[in-house]
């Protein structure tokens, strides 16, 4: 069984008088260490099958297991408890709490887990320290650049030890050489520890850093591109 099998998910939703379909029936599974892309024009479907592969929704029809278990048949406590504990995220826009400092904003996903103390500061520390950030970890989100503050982000992804990392555009507000920066790390998060990685962009050249692209069109897979290496090597 796949870590992440996704089978005939449907979103549907009501816009106005409208009822909007904006995923048609995705069939997908992913391999826990594997490292995707998916890609499409705006209004594909992105963003929703990576919210639905998140916990953070849930589908109209169809079944979803995250490893090995019926996501559709979990409690909002359960779910809570599987975003926190198995589960990183990383945004476009970071989502960075403004009046705290890095470490602060690193230290919230343990605060939810119940870490405290020393321990709870060593990790938020060390996690800053694995993506280059040792000697930023008392500033500022507006006193770091765009790469930096994803940077803390992903930290911040990271330093619970999640299975899974999500990334919704994860370079969409950087520079090349700040996205080329964050695409290392996540190779590194990926060949390095093992951590599935599932991303969404509409750049082709950071979708390449994954071993595989799902190419979303209207709600639906249009096709399946396989990768003989990933980018960046």
């Amino acid at each position: 069984m796949a870590f992440l099998e996704l089978k005939d998910i449907t979103r549907k939703y009501k816009l106005g008088q409208v009822q909007v379909t904006a995923l048609g029936g995705v069939s997908l599974s992913i391999e826990e260490g594997e490292y995707v892309s998916i890609m499409g024009p705006s209004g594909s479907g992105k963003s929703t099958l990576l919210n639905i592969i998140g916990c953070l929704d849930l589908p109209s029809s169809g079944t979803y297991l995250f490893d090995g278990k019926h996501i559709e048949s979990l409690k909002d406590g359960e779910l809570d408890d599987l975003r926190n504990r198995r589960i990183g995220f990383v945004f476009q826009q970071f989502h960075l709490l403004p009046n705290l400092t890095a470490i602060e904003n690193v230290e919230l996903p343990l605060i939810y887990q119940g870490v405290w103390g020393k321990e709870r500061r060593e990790r938020a520390k060390a996690a800053l320290e694995s993506v280059g950030l040792g000697d930023r970890i008392h500033h500022l989100p507006f006193q770091m650049s765009g790469g930096e503050q994803q940077r803390v982000a992903i930290s911040r992804a990271i330093v619970g030890n999640p299975s899974l990392i999500l990334a919704d555009e994860p370079t969409g507000a950087l520079d090349s050489k700040s996205s080329e920066n964050i695409m290392e790390i996540f190779q590194r998060l990926n060949h390095e520890l093992g951590i599935t990685i599932v991303q969404v962009t509409h750049e082709r050249a950071i979708g390449l850093y994954g071993k595989k692209i799902y190419h979303l069109r209207d709600g639906m897979i249009e096709r399946i591109e396989t990768l003989n290496s990933q980018g960046g090597n």
